[in-house]
């Protein structure tokens, strides 16, 4: 799993390869830590197609709040450093999975 903050956050998001999802979230949030599981085991099932990152919004602030981000957790997909999806709170493994998998449909 990328850990991502304000230095290389541009850089890991513009990867020209393959997809990104970041998931911008907060040690404190209760939701998080129940979708946190979840996104890790997608991150392995999907390893060759898209890239799994993870941004602590209280570590880096100046990312999400450049990016809107009023409510964690927040999944935003890139694809060449542009944003193509979002997802504002918690879903589930399988939820999360059919997202990915729309969104790697649309690439």
């Amino acid at each position: 799993m990328l850990e991502l903050n304000e230095n290389n956050f541009e850089k890991e998001t513009h990867d020209k390869t393959m997809p990104v999802v970041v998931d911008f979230w907060a040690p404190w949030c209760g939701p998080c830590k129940m979708m946190g599981p979840g996104f890790e085991e997608l991150s392995k099932d999907f390893a060759k197609r898209m890239k799994f990152a993870k941004m602590n919004t209280d570590e880096n602030m100046g990312i999400p709040s450049q990016f809107g981000i009023r409510g964690i957790p927040t999944l935003i997909f890139f694809n060449k450093g542009e944003e193509i999806d979002r997802i504002v709170g918690a879903l589930g493994k399988d939820a999360l999975k059919k997202k990915v998998e729309e969104v790697l449909k649309k690439i």
